[in-house]
């Protein structure tokens, strides 16, 4: 990792909208109060909402060659960053109880086995799947994102009893909320609904326990957080978003404002699940055009936008545009999804994408790996995608993207950048704890890491100790005992 990036350009001047998109500290902020301490009738659906649940289609397993495809693992679970909780995205530790040191190398965690593991770059807290096909949830608590039916911090992983019953095999979390995905297309969600994230037709501002969702169509074979909205995918290739419209990010070519009086505003959320109807391009005149009969087969959330790939690997993107993130070399923001036209003028099909708080990554069918957006907060913006050169010819199995860090497994070698500041997340080890260039984690050299996935301020890796090389430095690892 020793090759240096070219400059990308220029970086125009961004104006400043809110401090969730503007503030790094803040960017977590609890501000909010929670309704009834976050437990009891006050974080409940309503009588009529669970009446619409329990009319809701019946549950039937989903086709066991689509089920295989969320089977990651198996691995032994690896843990580096800020793991004390309750300070995550926080100036200070004002209020908070238990303070641990940060690991800034990775370490053994539980010494169970799991075939999934989930969090989102705006979280401080995540979400395991055991071998059984159970969830498991761990971190921050604040607004019953853990689905327990309490608002305590958990610094173990704990399986979340009232999904007992059922197989999840997939799992979002946004910044205080979490969707839980069952092998029969049933979405869960719980924690914060202030905004209506969780789906559940009302705006109960805490979902104390995991509730289903209040949706009735095709079964749905992938979940998605933003840090205040929702996105499912159905087996038929449609998105259905719901949350926060702020910025466009539902994609229902509105941001929701209006006045509740000369001088307040607020937003009308959508409290379960809308399909998004309309794709578009704009050609060199600036004209839009609606793009028909789009299938959607993968997305992946920011905190407040969404890129989306469709059956013929073109990609979408929408939602709050600052500093290029969206990669249509320009930042204003999107209503509805809209090309990246960038892959089409290079004939690049996108095979996957992934997203940060502001910025995006996307994998194309040569291996390429291209990022749009900025990953820290000074210098320049990739207004558009562009390689990062680094990466090329590396065989990526897994990425991780978290508030300005990523990280990436690539033929048995880890790879972790991210500006300062950084909270061990990287595990490049005490003495280097930023990068600001791609560059190998060397005490993860040779390890089989079939999956990694980032908080704001903590990394998750699944390892395969099956294999000889991989069990052996797993072994030596040391261990973070809670």
């Amino acid at each position: 990792m020793s090759s240096k990036r070219k400059p990308d350009g220029t970086k125009k001047a961004v104006k400043k909208r809110k401090n969730s998109e503007s503030n790094y500290d803040s960017d977590l902020s609890d501000e909010y109060p929670r309704a009834g301490g976050g437990t009891g009738a006050g974080g409940e659906p309503s009588a009529v909402a669970v009446a619409a649940v329990e009319e809701l289609r019946p549950m039937e397993k989903l086709p066991e060659e689509l089920l295989g495809a969320y089977d990651k693992g198996p691995g032994k679970l690896l843990i580096a960053g800020m793991v004390s909780w309750e300070m995550t995205g926080k100036r200070d530790s004002k209020g908070v109880t238990k303070i641990r040191p940060n690991l800034f190398s990775f370490h053994r965690f539980t010494g169970e086995t799991y075939r999934s593991a989930a969090s989102f770059c705006a979280a401080a807290h995540s979400v395991l799947i055991d071998t059984n096909w159970k969830a498991f949830t761990f971190g921050r608590n604040q607004l019953s994102q853990l689905g327990h039916g309490d608002t305590t911090t958990y610094e173990k992983p704990t399986q979340v009893a009232d999904l007992a019953d059922f197989n999840v095999i997939q799992a979002a979390c946004g910044r205080n909320h979490t969707l839980f995905l069952t092998d029969t297309g049933t979405v869960y969600a719980c924690g914060d609904n202030k905004s209506g994230q969780c789906g559940v037709g009302n705006k109960t501002p805490t979902i104390t326990s995991p509730t289903r969702i209040s949706y009735n169509g095709p079964p749905i074979i992938k979940v998605g957080c933003g840090a205040e909205f929702s996105v499912i995918l159905d087996i038929k290739g449609n998105l259905h978003t719901f949350g926060l419209p702020e910025y466009g990010q539902l994609g229902h070519n509105t941001d929701g404002r209006y006045f509740v009086n000369s001088t307040k505003m607020s937003f009308h959320f959508e409290l379960q699940p809308r399909k998004v109807l309309v794709y578009m391009e704009k050609n060199k005149e600036g004209h839009v055009l609606p793009i028909e009969n789009v299938n959607i087969i993968d997305f992946a959330c920011g905190n407040n936008h969404t890129v989306a790939i469709d059956s013929k690997n073109r990609a979408y993107s929408w939602g709050f545009g600052g500093i290029g993130r969206l990669g249509h070399a320009e930042q204003k923001d999107e209503m509805v999804p809209r090309l990246i036209k960038f892959f089409d003028t290079q004939n690049r099909k996108v095979m996957r994408v992934f997203c940060g708080s502001s910025y995006s990554l996307a994998i194309t069918d040569i291996g390429s790996l291209y990022l749009f957006g900025q990953n820290k907060k000074t210098g320049e913006a990739n207004m558009y995608p562009k390689p990062v050169q680094d990466l090329a010819g590396w065989n990526i199995t897994s990425i991780g993207t978290g508030y300005t860090s990523i990280v990436i497994s690539a033929d048995d070698s880890l790879i972790a950048w991210g500006a300062s500041p950084t909270y061990g997340e990287l595990g490049l080890g005490d003495l280097q704890k930023s990068s600001s260039t791609p560059k190998e984690v060397t005490r993860m050299e040779g390890m089989k890491i079939p999956l990694v996935t980032l908080g704001y301020s903590h990394t998750l890796m699944l390892v395969n100790t099956e294999h000889e090389k991989t069990k052996e430095k797993y072994d030596n690892l040391p261990e973070f005992v809670v």
